[in-house]
């Protein structure tokens, strides 16, 4: 570990001005995130739960061909429309939240 830590200093020492905020930037690229798609939400009494089983059907409260919503670590950072790709289901991303509403979300 010393070893890295060492030839992170060293880059960092010789960098331009410019790229310092880059090399920032790169410590953090590598932190995972967790991504939600969010199809839709409702509430249910407890007892309605325990009578689920298979083949129930849970009603919820988005209409059919609404847009989804995107979670990055439980924060909106976009919104899209549901795609399926090679037999796998995808979200096409149709607004993107911007930096200052995402900013707006935290306090």
């Amino acid at each position: 570990m010393s070893d890295t830590t060492s030839t992170d200093t060293s880059i960092a020492a010789t960098a331009k001005p410019t790229d310092a905020g880059q090399n920032n930037l790169d410590f953090i690229l590598d932190i995972p995130l967790e991504i939600t798609v969010e199809l839709g939400r409702t509430r249910m009494m407890v007892n309605e739960l325990l009578k689920l089983g298979q083949g129930s059907v849970i009603e919820l409260g988005k209409v059919a061909g609404e847009t989804l919503e995107i979670l990055a670590n439980n924060r909106l950072i976009a919104r899209g429309d549901v795609v399926v790709i090679n037999d796998k289901y995808g979200i096409r991303l149709t607004e993107v939240i911007s930096p200052a509403e995402r900013v707006e979300q935290l306090g």
